[in-house]
């Protein structure tokens, strides 16, 4: 017999019997909006960017847009950041010399994004804090994946769009 069993409802009662968890549903999954206020209560975000293929660029541009909407529905009601490694890291470097990549990374960073970058990753790529744009040393961690852990430790909720 499992020790675990789960019914999908949003309101649930969590009993605890001999070492098992047992999750069971005691309500309906329909939330209303609170009247008068805002919706959504503060939030702590942590997005991934680890690149998209075929286009790591237009991937970022995307995930960008993602935020800025999530900045906008939370009225600003949130903490975000965002952990680029890996493909993610070489936008940038494109940004350097990429305008709307620029501007991209500059609107977020006036929403008050936190934008990270992987020490590792730049390594790899021989990367310099001068060969990529809008970051600065305090935005270098030293591993992207291993910075989103910490994060989740610390209450972020984690989105890979």
């Amino acid at each position: 017999m499992s020790c675990v069993r789960v019914i999908a409802m949003a309101t649930v009662a969590v009993i605890a019997v001999s070492g098992c968890v047992h999750v069971q549903a005691t309500g309906d999954a329909r939330v209303a909006a609170p009247a008068g206020d805002s919706y959504y209560s503060f939030q702590r975000v942590v997005y991934q960017n680890s690149g998209g293929l075929p286009d790591d660029r237009a991937y970022f541009l995307r995930v960008l847009r993602n935020i800025g909407a999530h900045v906008a529905a939370t009225e600003g009601n949130v903490e975000i950041t965002l952990v680029s490694f890996s493909g993610g890291v070489k936008v940038f470097e494109q940004a350097k010399s990429d305008p709307e990549l620029a501007k991209a990374i500059d609107a977020a960073l006036e929403r008050k994004v936190r934008l990270v970058v992987c020490r590792n990753t730049m390594r790899a790529l021989n990367l310099t804090i001068d060969d990529v744009y809008g970051v600065t040393e305090a935005d270098i961690v030293p591993s992207g994946v291993a910075e989103l852990a910490r994060l989740q430790g610390l209450g972020f909720v984690y989105i890979h769009p």
